[in-house]
């Protein structure tokens, strides 16, 4: 493949261009395994480029061994991307790979579900983009409860959820000690979104829940559901989903 604005032959398909300086892929899909990640360029809509990187998990390796080994998986995946210099970076599979991959790189996440990944980034590109909410998550916490259940794990909740780029705010609810009891410790889950795009993050800690009122900037449900895939992601791989 040649550069789109200089025609300098590039290394790999997509690369960014260091002769005129030009971007040749506007986002990166990430499918990631524990064995396998795939790598797929995409420009104006449209797949300019995939790579696959491989590696051996060290199953009977020490701690340290397999530490490393997954850290030099993840550097290769990001190698790929850095490449690439993507506006977005979409991301799917194994939350070790990808907890692994994200500190390596200095992009936000958007994570995409589904059978066809790719696909359905291409057509996600065409919807509207969500408002980004610069703010610390303790500038987002609003309303008249202040109490948390679950200690330091329901504060945890509420700061990954909060941390979310595409919410607004976090208005914590009154505490109903009258739910099942839940054996696993504090769990949290996102719920489906409203109408206007809002979702609910219900926190569980024994027979206590806490329902918690979550502001985004979606407009709609469609999107909604977007950030709601996106906050119980984020809590799974915090270990906090239910």
């Amino acid at each position: 493949m040649d550069c789109r604005q200089c025609a300098t032959p590039l290394d790999r398909p997509g690369d960014y261009c260091l002769v005129c300086h030009t971007a040749n892929t506007d986002a990166v899909v990430l499918e990631l395994d524990r064995e396998r990640a795939t790598v797929t360029s995409l420009l104006d809509g449209s797949v300019v480029g995939q790579r696959t990187v491989t590696t051996t998990p060290e199953g009977e390796g020490s701690d340290e061994t397999v530490v490393v080994e997954l850290r030099n998986f993840a550097g290769l995946v990001a190698d790929e991307v850095r490449r690439k210099r993507p506006e977005e970076v979409y991301v799917t599979g194994d939350r070790d790979v990808i907890a692994a991959v994200r500190p390596q790189l200095h992009y936000e996440f958007f994570r995409v579900e589904g059978d066809d990944p790719v696909q359905r980034v291409i057509d996600r590109q065409g919807e509207p983009a969500l408002e980004v909410v610069d703010a610390a998550p303790a500038e987002k916490l609003g309303g008249s409860h202040s109490t948390l259940i679950g200690g330091r794990s329901g504060q945890r909740v509420i700061q990954t959820v909060a941390g979310h780029p595409h919410v607004k705010k976090v208005i914590p609810g009154p505490i109903d000690a009258g739910g099942a009891s839940s054996p696993t410790g504090v769990r949290a889950k996102a719920t489906r979104a409203d109408a206007n795009g809002n979702v609910r993050v219900l926190i569980r800690d024994g027979s206590s829940v806490q329902e918690n009122r979550v502001v985004t900037t979606a407009g709609d449900r469609e999107l909604g559901e977007h950030v709601r895939a996106d906050l119980n992601e984020a809590l799974k791989e915090a270990e906090l989903q239910e």
